[in-house]
């Protein structure tokens, strides 16, 4: 007799693009820590009330004791955010984290780790000497040779315009450039998010959240015709709309990182 075999999944699982705050302990106060935490949700509860954090303990010279780490954890949440993780860095990392009974995440030390400057060329290996002949010097009536022109290679891939976001960005929506520039042509609305791995041009109103270098990349920018973002972050470094000069507000503008500081200026 068969028996009918039900291959309905219940839960359909995906791994898909989340935005998660990481909160990197450079000093292990946990008074402090739970402090500037609390004062973070206050001036922002829309963005930080509730916020899955991921906690980094990769700045340290030690991993925390477990005591140590579930006090904080438990005062992060006192102040109003939602611990969710670790940042995987060591294996002592690794035996933290199953002791307080939360996943490893490993891509947020790779931000950290990962170096901003453009990769160098490694300089082209010198060309075998040639038999030695006497150059035949031109004559006077004939020009010098020119040198023949590189020939473009035949596997260069063509430049990549970016990703170009047509429609309005509106609340609860986000749109994701991997590894490109991204411009939204139109407006992004309060509660939605655009993220770019490069830069990001944005040609209406910025209302909701903009996070440029999203993978490290201290270069990028941000570029907005009408400022009033609830978020700006590049590489990892954010000013929330409290932070933002007044006289910025409504008006066209440009972000970017200088040493380790996000800059704001108007365009002329």
């Amino acid at each position: 007799m068969s028996v009918a075999v039900d291959y309905e999944q219940a839960g359909e699982l995906k791994i898909g693009q989340v935005g998660i705050a990481n909160l990197r302990v450079r000093t292990l106060d946990v008074a402090k820590l739970v402090d500037e935490m609390r004062d973070r949700v206050q001036r922002a509860p829309k963005l930080f009330a509730r916020a899955a954090v991921v906690i980094d303990f990769g700045g340290l010279s030690r991993t925390p004791d477990v005591a140590t780490a579930r006090a904080l954890l438990d005062g992060l949440r006192q102040a109003g955010v939602l611990p969710v993780a670790l940042a995987y860095g060591t294996t002592e990392t690794e035996r933290l984290s199953e002791a307080l009974g939360l996943p490893l995440l490993a891509k947020f030390r790779a931000q950290y780790e990962r170096d901003d400057g453009a990769a160098v060329a490694a300089p082209a290996p010198a060309p075998a000497p040639a038999a030695r002949r006497e150059a035949t010097p031109p004559r006077r009536d004939e020009p010098a040779a020119k040198p023949a022109a590189a020939a473009p290679s035949a596997n260069a891939a063509p430049p990549s315009p970016g990703v170009i976001q047509s429609a309005p960005v509106r609340s609860g929506q986000q749109v994701y450039a991997d590894n490109r520039d991204l411009t939204v042509l139109s407006s992004v609305g309060a509660g939605a998010e655009v993220i770019a791995d490069g830069s990001v041009h944005i040609y209406g109103p910025l209302r909701g959240r903009a996070l440029a270098g999203a993978q490290g990349n201290a270069k990028a920018r941000i570029f907005c015709r009408e400022f009033d973002a609830e978020l700006v972050a590049i590489a990892g470094h954010y000013k929330v709309l409290e932070d933002i000069p007044q006289e910025l507000r409504g008006k066209a503008v440009q972000i970017w990182l200088e040493d380790e500081q996000l800059k704001i200026a108007a365009l002329d």
